[in-house]
């Protein structure tokens, strides 16, 4: 039977507030301290450090507000943020908002309610809501993912891996493109990725972009892009995540249009599918895992009060494959 914090006490034969103050790491005497060490080695017991951290005026969690699940970035930025915190002796709970702002605003204060030291906010998009919200907890608040002036924030440089992916696709030959992108709430995916890639094409002197918007989703990818193909096929596709990319490789099986032959496809993010499915795809490699490793660093050192760098920003990788042919 597992033994609680009253069971040690009983066993060490000192009061559950001793006990309670050395799990805190308070003060107790030299002889008390081995006393509840041994018990707690002889039971192999382990605190609820959920239970300690409500009572704590300090606790050792980490809340972790995150859009949705079903994402390999968000995945892979969590294992980040779990493997650096572990190491920093903190813990994370994750709230998923399954990308419904209010409940990103509710998590905030519901995270607070909970005592936590400090919360990692990946967001599409920061409102005037959010930022009501964090100043109402006044806990440390990083943001992941997105850019605000008044937020400390870790980024990737989406606007350098649009402006990258363009000058490759242009110097490849491709004159007629579409861009398929998202909605421009999302800062970083719907606007500085786009107007990275609109840069590089304003370079060019004789390049036709047509711009459509779809989701995140590749069950509709795949419909914006059957519309695409439909209306007049270019000779290239950049896709603003890998995932709409696969929608479109989707789709061009369906119709046997052959890629990159007759189309060429890319991507954005570095999924590590994409390296396994064929043609292998041309992307842009975003170090997701990274990101959350320096974000739990980050937020941790928020917590203690020391100084971290406002905007920390992320470099990308341009990753040349199979999905790309030369014009």
């Amino acid at each position: 039977m597992n033994k609680n914090i009253s069971d040690i006490a009983q066993l060490a034969g000192v009061a559950k507030s001793t006990v309670s103050r050395y799990l805190n790491g308070g003060s107790v005497s030299e002889d008390t301290r081995q006393k509840i060490e041994r018990i707690i080695k002889q039971y192999n017991y382990v605190p609820n450090t959920f239970a300690q951290s409500l009572k704590a005026k300090k606790t050792s969690i980490i809340g972790t507000v995150v859009p949705r699940l079903d994402s390999y970035a968000t995945s892979q930025t969590l294992i980040g943020i779990d493997e650096e915190l572990r190491g920093l002796q903190y813990q994370m709970l994750i709230a998923n908002t399954s990308q419904d702002m209010q409940r990103e605003i509710d998590a905030i204060y519901d995270f607070a309610r909970q005592k936590v030291s400090g919360i990692i906010l990946l967001a599409a998009e920061i409102t005037e809501a959010h930022l009501k919200a964090i100043e109402d907890i006044r806990i440390p608040v990083l943001l992941v993912g997105q850019k605000h002036d008044l937020l400390h924030c870790l980024i990737h440089n989406d606007d350098q891996a649009g402006y990258i992916m363009g000058k490759y696709v242009v110097e490849q030959g491709h004159r007629d493109i579409v861009y398929m992108g998202v909605s421009e709430k999302d800062q970083a995916v719907g606007v500085h990725r786009k107007q990275g890639f609109k840069r590089a094409i304003d370079e060019c002197s004789n390049c036709n972009v047509r711009y459509y918007e779809t989701s995140f989703k590749m069950s509709e990818a795949v419909i914006t892009a059957e519309q695409i193909l439909q209306e007049n096929r270019p000779t290239l596709i950049v896709a603003a995540t890998d995932n709409i990319a696969m929608g479109v490789m989707k789709t061009a099986s369906f119709q046997k249009i052959r890629i990159p032959k007759q189309l060429s496809v890319t991507g954005f993010g570095g999924y590590d599918i994409t390296e396994m499915i064929h043609p292998t795809l041309t992307t842009v490699k975003y170090d997701y895992l990274q990101a959350g490793k320096l974000a739990a660093s980050h937020i941790s050192q928020l917590v203690e009060g020391e100084n971290v760098r406002k905007h920390t920003i992320l470099d990308v990788e341009l990753i040349l494959r199979e999905s790309v042919d030369k014009r």
